[in-house]
This record gives structure tokens, sequence and C-alpha cells, in this order.
């Protein structure tokens, strides 16, 4: 009995770390600019998800290695530009955002991440809005 116990733990981390349900998800970005009469909202994919991580209550006894602490993250992105409409002549109207085409279970990386969640983050319109689906 205790060989099919040992044998569902260890198929049962194994197949919870393929099974991370980390993928590309829809999302609604809200862009204005202060001088541009309208509000945009683009409709993109971003990564969200779970990813599978370690417990780090037992480092002094695991190897760093074994202390991943991983996030749901870009595996290959493709940037977009919009065009933000009732902007004046001399305001650039243009807003260039990412768009997830997969994602993965990995470090996060600052260079094209925000790796810190903030507590309060609104994303709505106060001007009125013009929809963009790309």
């Amino acid at each position: 009995m205790s060989l099919f116990i040992m044998m569902s733990l260890l198929f049962g981390l194994t197949f919870g770390q393929t099974a991370s349900l980390c993928a590309p998800s829809e999302y609604t970005i809200h862009v204005e600019k202060r001088e541009c009469a309208y509000c945009l909202a683009i409709n993109t994919t971003i990564c969200a998800g779970f990813c599978m991580t370690r417990d780090s209550n037992g480092k002094r006894l695991l190897l760093k290695s074994a202390l991943s602490q991983n996030v749901c993250t870009y595996k290959e992105i493709l940037y977009q530009t919009a065009l933000i409409p009732g902007c004046p002549r001399h305001t650039i109207p243009y807003y260039s955002y990412p768009v997830a085409l997969s994602c993965k279970c990995g470090k996060c990386n600052t260079d094209y991440s925000d790796c810190v969640h903030e507590k309060v983050r609104t994303n709505y319109c106060t001007k009125p809005q013009k929809l963009c689906d790309m």
C-alpha cells in the first residue's frame, strides 16, 4: 500500500508541474492622454494563471534550485500600436502595447513585465471611450 501512495504522490507532483494553468487571457487596457479628447479601450491578451511554486519554509534543508517561485509570464510577445483619437497635432497619438502569443511559468523578467502587484490600480476611462479591437 505504501508503494501505491508513493507512486501517487510522485505522479501528482509530476503532473502538477506540467498542468499549470498559465495561458494567454483576454484583457482590456484603458489608455488616455491628458491632451487627447478620448480614452481608448484596447482588447488584448496578457499572461495570467497559476504556476506551481515550492514552499520556502524548508529553505535550510533544500537546494536553492528547489526553491523556485515561478510566475505566469510571457513566452512569445507581439507588440501592436494603436492610435488614440482626438489628439491635437503637437501630441504623439500612438500607444504601443504587448500581445501575449504564448505564456510560460518562469522567473519574472523586469525587461518586459511588471513584477510587482500593486494593491490598488484603476483601469477605467475618465473621458469618452472609443473601442480598439485588435
